[in-house]
């Protein structure tokens, strides 16, 4: 049991119950707490990993999956002290049903914070509307942040270190802020939660017939499509949009999905493009340790403005912004046997065989180099039509922000 965050613990006890266990004030009091003894400055994390394997005196853990992995350090019915540990995971785009405050106790992270308009109730368990991103800041090692339950604080996190540690006081449960949604950008919010044992297994199946490449797969998913409402049809068209791409039958069985639904499904296409994207660009962050490429691909995965990623790279780099990021787009290029490949930006065959590697890359840093230039001088080096064919790969991909 770690002596520091007993006394954090008593701590904030003593101040919460002085205030009448007020829901209301206790963000204020874990910051409060957390910034007069900021574990980022006292914690000994050998000695506090030694203790926790070695000492069975310790509170008890939950059966949580949420961290890599979490360690409980303080309990008490009201709240509890929790460390969460990052590797490779990243937070979805959330809400809380708990309130209180964490403490970025090693490394950094990229911290975005949403508003969600115009909700829309489809069921007790999915919204509707539009996520709109209100900011994105970059948060060093030492940095306290307020967490208050409901849809008044929706947000995401994307850790940049291996590992990035965060230390979170909270309540256990909020009265009357459920469900904790996630949110899909841009226009889905649904519970995570929900004990939807059905549709799970209807999924299972659906990916059993896939793998067997069985000819009962399209017949069954299509008469689902036809028959679920619009909830559970989500869920299973978002499980089987990857395989209908590589059969070349999205079209057909969105032409489904869209005439069962009809005005809600048009919250569902951007919603389902961008889950692809994001997933692809958090699968490459398994990938990355390098912390300026993670720190990048974080950028791609919460801004959607150049204007607002260039200067984020700016606060990091002064007077350096755009190199940096032709650098970073450089150092992140593949070529392999199957072609050449940038972040998420596949080049397309034809390109490959008609162009040089060397051509084609120059070609992408051109692009990104006078993005904002009015009348920007003529790229030499490629054909006016594979040029614009490369500027249309980009757009297509999470580079499209750049050029």
């Amino acid at each position: 049991m770690d002596d520091f965050f007993q006394v954090l613990g008593k701590s904030v006890l003593a101040r919460w119950r002085s205030a009448n266990f007020s829901l209301e004030r206790f963000p204020e009091i874990a910051v409060e707490a957390l910034e007069q003894s900021p574990p980022a400055e006292r914690v000994e994390m050998e000695k506090l990993i030694e203790a926790f394997l070695l000492e069975d005196e310790q509170p008890l853990q939950s059966q949580s999956g949420f961290g890599e992995p979490e360690l409980i350090v303080y309990e008490n019915p009201h709240f509890y002290i929790q460390m969460l540990f990052w590797m490779d995971g990243t937070t979805d785009i959330h809400q809380h049903q708990f309130s209180g405050a964490f403490h970025l106790l090693a490394g950094e992270s990229i911290h975005a914070t949403y508003e969600f308009h115009n909700a829309q109730s489809v069921s007790a368990h999915l919204r509707v509307g539009n996520l709109q991103l209100l900011g994105v800041e970059l948060l060093e090692t030492g940095r306290t942040v307020p967490i208050t339950s409901g849809s008044g604080h929706i947000h995401a996190l994307f850790h940049l270190e291996r590992p990035s540690i965060s230390v979170v006081i909270r309540t256990h449960h909020d009265p009357g802020t459920g469900p904790q949604f996630t949110y899909l950008p841009p226009h889905l919010a649904v519970d995570p939660f929900q004990a939807d044992a059905l549709t799970a297994r209807r999924k299972q199946v659906l990916d059993l017939l896939e793998k067997l490449e069985h000819p009962s797969y399209p017949i069954h998913l299509a008469a689902m499509l036809r028959g679920l409402d619009f909830e559970r049809g989500f869920f299973i068209l978002q499980n089987a949009v990857g395989y209908l791409r590589s059969l070349g039958r999205w079209e057909e069985y969105w032409e489904i999905f869209r005439q069962r639904h009809e005005a809600l499904a048009g919250y569902v296409q951007p919603t389902l493009n961008e889950i692809i994207r994001r997933d692809g660009l958090v699968e490459m962050r398994r990938m990355v340790v390098e912390p300026e490429h993670r720190f990048f691909l974080a950028l791609l995965l919460n801004l959607s403005s150049r204007k607002d990623l260039l200067a984020m790279v700016e606060h990091r780099f002064p007077g350096k912004s755009l190199p940096t990021v032709m650098r970073w787009v450089e150092e992140l290029v593949e070529i392999s046997e199957f072609g050449m490949g940038i972040l998420d930006a596949e080049i397309p065959p034809e390109l490959l065989i008609r162009e040089s590697e060397e051509s084609l890359m120059a070609g992408v840093l051109y692009l990104i180099e006078v993005a904002d230039q009015p009348k920007p001088e003529p790229f030499k080096q490629l054909s006016g039509g594979d040029l614009e064919s490369l500027r249309a790969t980009c757009l297509r991909s999470s580079l499209g922000v750049l050029v």
